[in-house]
């Protein structure tokens, strides 16, 4: 790779519970994580980002932090986790941890101070509390709501036992809103920072990473004729994406740049795309999530502008994009693809909502190979490699996520069951004792590792060989750019890069190599579906070689 190793990098995200469990408890921990690194280092991957593992009482899956600078006890300890760093490093992996900086845990100690606290105080500061409006002060401050439905606001028992305040709580009623308006929250955050880096992290990934500064006053969002928060489609709310965040970045940019070895900066940016390259830059971050690429539906049109766009915004900013496919928010890829394009999705699967699972699986195969031929990082997201699908039947008193609780809806949890290692241990090789802190369906003991482990044609082969070509041919090095092929029939999308051919057959019948190249200058490489040398599968990718 280059030098700025983050540039053409493919980095695996690992859910910690849902990894390895190495105790048997059923919830997965960094030992679990360090005894999986050959794995990944076999996987051919180049780093690994981890979802948060600091102390937390775990009401959002760790993304509530008691402690940024200690580890749950239910994943290990600090010591365990300079053991993963330091095994990482020995096999030559990165390591990206998670930074959550537009919140806390309620039960972190500041807030906890904040609250035994009177109004107006410094730890109240710290966070962002106000005066409610009404005579006696009865209504929440404004009219924001909540990520997580429901209201944004929570009023406070003062100490001596009156109502008192509201505090803001974008997220959940738990995850209280830090003040970056108070420069002891920016002094806090610079030492979060410098104590990773100092441990060995070699970037991180900054969760909701266009919330923390909020607009001034805190205005009242602009509502519809029915009295909800109207936020118009390509927008976000009033709450996210104001300038100051910006100047967060400028602040921590040079602390990363005193350490060696190109420590880095992946934000979660969920904004408007003409607005991603203010985030970006030599003196802001290193790069953003590209979630356009994710969002887009199985169709050529679709696809393409889902790849022209952000390659356009790289090049404005001289920042390689990123190209993901599923994450732990959002369902699984080979889940989404198994339904109609104009599939209307929910927050999480619902049970009636059944997919082909064939189909999904076909054309998530497609997409990664698409994805991984790119100029640019790739983020997988742990289970895309085994072909893994999003889990609806899951039993509701087991669910955790925060928006399943507040409102109902089915929530991310089914694309967070626990991985499947070994097809006929007990819970598929995640615990020895079968133990797993979300049930896993039988049919992922049938994509469990052991056995697609050396299966040509599996999808755990078929990544393997895709990132060692990846890195063979440079394929995440910009180079001379990517050209799209005009002249293909309808429903086949092609493009060239670094002297590799890209074909996606998005329709279901095969297509005829010769109607995109001349076979006899075209030599396959790898390809999403087993099919004739002469055809391109239908709902499939094939990478063919220029000689």
């Amino acid at each position: 790779m280059c030098q700025q190793w983050w540039r053409d990098a493919v980095v695996y995200q690992v859910y910690p519970r849902s990894f390895a469990d190495s105790d048997g408890d059923g919830m997965g921990d960094l030992p679990g994580i360090t005894a999986r690194l050959p794995y990944l280092k076999g996987l051919g991957v180049d780093a690994v980002w981890l979802s948060p593992f600091y102390t937390s009482p775990q009401h959002d899956a760790g993304y509530d932090v008691a402690d940024y600078c200690d580890v749950d006890p239910r994943f290990g300890s600090l010591a365990d986790a300079d053991e993963l760093i330091a095994r990482a490093h020995g096999l030559g992996l990165k390591v990206i941890v998670d930074l959550v900086p537009n919140h806390s845990s309620s039960e972190h100690p500041l807030f906890q101070a904040a609250l035994a606290a009177p109004a107006g105080s410094r730890e109240r500061d710290m966070y962002v509390f106000r005066d409610g409006r009404g005579e006696h002060g009865e209504l929440p401050p404004n009219n924001w709501h909540s990520i997580f439905h429901g209201a944004g606001w929570t009023r406070v028992t003062e100490p001596d036992g009156t109502p008192g305040q509201w505090y803001l709580h974008i997220f959940d009623t738990t995850q209280p809103d830090w003040n970056w308006e108070n420069p002891a929250v920016h002094e806090l955050f610079a030492s979060i920072l410098r104590f990773w880096l100092d441990r060995g992290a070699d970037g991180f990934r900054v969760d909701v990473a266009h919330g923390m500064v909020k607009p001034e006053g805190l205005p009242d969002a602009t509502v519809d004729a029915a009295g909800l928060i109207d936020v118009p489609e390509g927008e976000v709310p009033v709450y996210f994406d104001n300038d100051g965040v910006i100047d967060v970045y400028r602040e921590w940019r040079p602390i990363l740049d005193e350490y060696e070895g190109d420590r880095m900066l992946v934000l979660e940016a969920w904004i408007p795309e003409q607005r991603l390259p203010l985030y970006i830059g030599h003196d802001k971050a290193h790069q953003s999530f590209n979630f356009g690429f994710l969002q887009a539906r199985w169709g050529v049109e679709t696809m393409r502008a889902a790849i022209e766009k952000p390659l356009a915004i790289a090049e404005a900013v001289d920042s390689p994009t990123t190209w993901v496919l599923s994450n732990h928010d959002v369902i699984r890829h080979a889940s989404r693809y198994g339904f109609a394009p104009d599939h209307v999705f929910g927050e999480g699967l619902a049970r009636d909502e059944v997919p082909d699972a064939a189909l999904g699986l076909q054309r998530a195969r497609a997409a990664t190979l698409l994805m991984l031929a790119l100029p640019g990082s790739a983020y997988l997201y742990q289970g895309e490699e085994l072909g893994l699908p999003e889990v609806a039947d899951l039993p509701d008193e087991l669910r955790e996520d925060p928006s399943h609780k507040r409102a109902g809806v089915p929530g991310r949890d089914g694309c967070r069951v626990p991985l499947p290692w070994v097809h006929d241990a007990p819970a598929y090789g995640f615990s020895p004792t079968g133990a797993s802190w979300l049930p896993q369906p039988p049919a992922f003991g049938e994509l469990a590792a052991d056995l697609q482990d050396g299966v040509e044609g599996s999808t755990l082969e078929m990544y393997r060989s895709a990132l060692r070509l990846r890195h063979e041919l440079d394929l995440g090095v910009y180079g001379d750019g990517v050209r799209f092929v005009e002249d293909v029939p309808a429903g086949v999308l092609a493009l060239e890069h670094a002297g590799v051919l890209v074909v996606v057959n998005t329709t279901d019948a095969e297509v005829s190599l010769a109607e995109v190249a001349d076979p006899a200058d075209a030599v396959p490489l790898v390809a999403s579906a087993a099919g004739a040398s002469d055809v391109i599968p239908a709902e499939a990718t094939l990478w063919l070689r220029r000689p």
